[in-house]
């Protein structure tokens, strides 16, 4: 009976599949290499963020938060950390009426002529010349003020897309290894932001559920508490797993290396401000591109020898293949080709308001933002979200 009994199951028996194969009859997953690396959609947000910053005109900017609103549309994955978008873009709409609030209220350093309405004045002292509160709001300085916030807006609208786009855990993947504990920080930072927006989502709708108000200070109190319980539940599991793992664990590297790396660094962060602030302003346009470069040189060789202290290896690397290259390029094709337009015809990127006049939309310009809409059409598209509602076909 006992062989018999083993023959017939060595007789059923199945070879196993090897690891990470998945079993016969279910469908094999659309492959890691059709995903587009994180770094090309950070790449490309913050160079659509730095043509933002290179133009006033109302008319370029709202361009360039349709053209990133639409690749978030339609290349954004159906994950809870994406729904963020939403957040970005309510904090930018926000940034823009606090900042035409400070213009009604606290003024414009913007002379104008043409008197909307005026406002009681409050009397300060002496030592506060130059700060009014209330007095005479003109349309020349809520015009000011409006093209001023908008170019905030679309730029955080810009980090809301990459955030939206690029998945934080592979982002975390592909930093180098002396910026992998920083990095372990800044991607749980991020993740924290969406999880938070679920939750509070998912217990509004169950208050909803029960009857039970979800709006007011009631509601607000009631939902925030479970929400905060539930982050300190998760920020203590991740702390655990992390060292279950052995996160943070270092190889010993001699001092002259440690100070080689540290001053590399260091030296290299602060000429990749000095430049990015060079290029981001009209005056440091001589110097910021090659301070720029230096730094990065000495940034990426700190970088690299400051990985030889950190023991990881990478499971499944994303690799940077020619659509990455394409989406980056995309981005800082933009921001080049509006960093020249504002140098050829600055008027058109930065239209007046002192006369005031009605801003006009610059063709060439205007041609150069729609080149951000590439991703679009060279991406993968996301992966359906199956209905759980139909049953399984056989």
């Amino acid at each position: 009976m006992r062989e018999a009994r083993g023959s017939g199951r060595a007789g059923l028996a199945r070879p196993r599949p090897e690891r990470g194969t998945p079993p016969a009859g279910v469908p094999v997953p659309r492959a890691r290499r059709a995903q587009l690396h994180p770094g090309a959609w950070w790449l490309w947000a913050l160079a659509l963020g730095t043509a933002a910053t290179r133009t006033t005109n109302p008319l370029l900017l709202a361009l360039l938060i349709t053209v990133s609103g639409y690749v978030v549309a339609v290349r954004r994955p159906h994950t809870p950390w994406a729904r963020s978008y939403g957040a970005f873009v309510k904090l930018a709409a926000a940034v823009l009426l606090l900042r035409l609030a400070f213009a009604v209220f606290l003024g414009s350093p913007i002379p104008g002529t043409h008197t909307l309405f005026t406002l009681p004045e409050v009397p300060l002292p002496d030592w506060a010349q130059g700060i009014r509160l209330g007095g005479r709001v003109t349309a020349e300085g809520l015009t000011f003020a409006l093209y001023d916030a908008l170019r905030l807006a679309a730029l955080l609208i810009c980090v809301g897309a990459a955030n939206a786009l690029a998945s934080p855990s592979r982002l975390l993947k592909s930093l180098p290894g002396a910026l992998y504990e920083l990095g372990v920080a800044v991607v749980v930072a991020l993740t924290f932001a969406p999880n938070l927006i679920a939750d509070v989502r998912r217990l509004r709708a169950a208050r909803r559920l029960r009857g039970r108000p979800d709006k007011g200070v009631r509601g607000l109190v009631q939902v925030g508490l479970p929400v905060l319980e539930g982050a300190l539940e998760r920020s203590v599991s991740l702390a655990a797993a992390m060292d279950a793992r052995g996160y943070g664990r270092t190889a010993e590297v001699p001092p002259a290396v440690r100070r080689t790396t540290a001053a590399l660094t260091l030296g290299g962060l602060l000429g990749v401000c000095a430049g990015t602030y060079g290029l981001l302003t009209a005056e440091g346009g001589s110097y910021g591109l090659p301070v720029l470069l230096v730094g990065l040189a000495s940034a990426l060789a700190g970088l690299r020898l400051g990985g030889r202290r950190t023991l990881r290896t990478r499971y499944r690397p994303d690799p940077w293949d020619a659509r990455a290259w394409l989406v980056s390029a995309s981005g800082a094709a933009v921001a080049a080709l509006l960093i020249l337009a504002g140098s050829l015809d600055p008027g058109a990127l930065r239209p007046g308001v002192v006369p005031l006049e009605p801003p006009t939309l610059p063709l060439w310009p205007a041609a150069a933002v729609l080149i951000g809409l590439l991703p679009a059409f060279v991406t993968p598209a996301p992966e359906a979200v199956p209905d759980p509602r139909k049953e399984p076909t056989t």
